[in-house]
């Protein structure tokens, strides 16, 4: 009777915690129970992430039914906009290490005039790529891969999908202003309702309802851009309403160039850092074009549904960021350190858990986006594959992002360097090609390369060097 008392009261615990993390009241992370602050943070991030990569999948969904040569288009395209993603990221990631550091040293005020200021790189960057996604939209399909028939079917798609990076990009920017204040239940709800909205109209946009006229492949752009414009506003709101921790006003409008060169150091590691990444990924979706339409969808699908599961881990991380960020702040690094390894394994076991879904089932979730046996092959072996290493990059994913959030962007950096271009694209390049073994080659080099960037990721975090850096 006691032992179910006791397990009954634990529950009830539990689910007061997940109520709390949803409502997200507390803000400060650095003085009582470690699990209770990794929890209150990682669930609304986790959820978070979760909403960003629906995102992919309703694309993913409704577009597979307009042909291989729509779904193709959109991974190409996708991988263009993956470099996009690592500039809003780094920039992001910049806000969220000197909000959660002026955090932790209570001051606010501080924290809202970096927030301005990472607005202000965030519009100049999106301009540029707003231009250079309109008007050659043809040549960068055409760089990517494509033949004739894609590039003429598919610009149109491109250019809405990077015309409107605006929105992708203070997507990210604000939720990482959000997450540095420890306000990770808006960044949550933001995203909530960015995706409803794109899961109403994305069909709608697509295929025609009444006197909505179909789009075709151009609505799936039209329904996402309209989606994230949506969730900015909400986030706007928040951010110049005057009643959350980062309350911007007038007083912070005019530019601050000290500010802004920090913001811009911080940020350029962390975009140069995901640039190598995402940079990588062309790549080996180059060389994975080369085996013909069936693989480079399979490919698509494979890694819509590895990015789902992905997604979410990256929220535990971005939890493990804020905490070492606010800790640092707060001049509690040995707290800090503890968060990190509490969020790794923590992603440890959640991924592991992934993995073995995924291997399982493969074959039932690549069905839900087609029905070609040549694709289904490709796909379910991309996924089982690359899923045999989700234990190494829940480590390390957390390791990365608790450099970030130290604002140590510099080693991650390095790290991404050498386990992508050093390792995973030779590679892929020389087990596909040289070797004879196709996609399945590329499969394993990603494997292979994200593990051995896990294991050093958790050497280098083992030095503490990260703990003296300033911010």
């Amino acid at each position: 009777m006691r032992t179910i008392t006791h397990v009954t009261s634990r529950t009830y615990r539990l689910f007061q915690l997940i109520k709390e993390a949803l409502k997200g009241d507390e803000k400060v992370y650095t003085t009582g129970s470690i699990n209770r602050a990794l929890i209150l943070l990682a669930i609304p991030m986790m959820l978070e992430m979760t909403m960003e990569s629906l995102f992919a999948l309703v694309d993913a969904f409704f577009v597979g039914r307009l042909g291989k040569a729509a779904i193709s288009t959109v991974g190409l395209t996708e991988s263009v906009l993956s470099l996009i993603y690592a500039i809003a990221v780094g920039i992001s990631m910049a806000a969220t290490a000197v909000v959660a550091r002026r955090i932790g040293e209570k001051d606010p005020e501080g924290a809202s005039k970096a927030a301005v200021q990472a607005l202000y790189l965030s519009l100049g960057f999106s301009v540029i790529v707003s231009i250079c996604g309109i008007l050659f939209s043809r040549e960068i399909l055409g760089l990517m891969g494509a033949d004739a028939e894609m590039i003429r079917s598919g610009h149109t798609y491109t250019q809405i999908a990077m015309g409107s990076n605006l929105v992708i990009v203070l997507l990210f920017l604000i939720n990482g202003i959000f997450r540095g204040a420890g306000e990770a239940s808006i960044a949550m709800r933001s995203l909530w309702l960015a995706n409803i909205l794109n899961i109403i109209l994305c069909p709608l946009f697509i295929y025609g309802l009444g006197p909505v006229p179909a789009f075709g492949l151009e609505g799936a752009a039209i329904a996402t851009t309209i989606g994230r414009g949506t969730g900015v506003a909400y986030q706007l709101y928040h951010l110049f309403s005057g009643k959350r921790t980062i309350q911007v006003s007038w007083r912070h409008i005019r530019p601050e160039w000290e500010t802004i060169a920090k913001m811009i150091k911080l940020a350029s590691g962390g975009t140069l850092q995901f640039l190598i990444g995402s940079a990588s990924w062309i790549f080996l979706i180059r060389i994975i074009s080369q085996f013909g339409e069936d693989a480079l969808a399979g490919y698509t699908f494979a890694i819509r549904i590895i990015v789902f599961a992905i997604l979410p881990a990256w929220g535990v991380a971005n939890a493990a960021a804020t905490l070492v960020g606010q800790n640092l702040g707060a001049g509690e690094p040995e707290r800090a350190e503890k968060s990190v390894w509490k969020a790794a394994y923590l992603n440890m076991i959640i991924l592991g858990f992934v993995s073995i879904v995924f291997i399982i089932f493969a074959p039932w979730m690549l069905s839900f986006f087609s029905k070609d046996p040549a694709v289904l092959a490709y796909g379910i072996e991309g996924l089982r594959l690359i899923s045999l290493g989700y234990i190494f990059y829940a480590f390390g994913m957390v390791m990365a992002q608790s450099f970030n959030g130290a604002g140590d962007t510099r080693t991650p950096t390095i790290i991404n360097l050498i386990g992508f271009w050093v390792i995973q694209i030779p590679l892929a390049w020389f087990l596909a090609i040289p070797l004879k073994w196709g996609p399945t080659g590329v499969f394993w080099a990603i494997f292979i390369a994200e593990s051995i960037i896990a294991t050093m990721a958790v050497i280098i975090f083992r030095k503490g060097k990260w703990k003296k850096v300033k911010v």
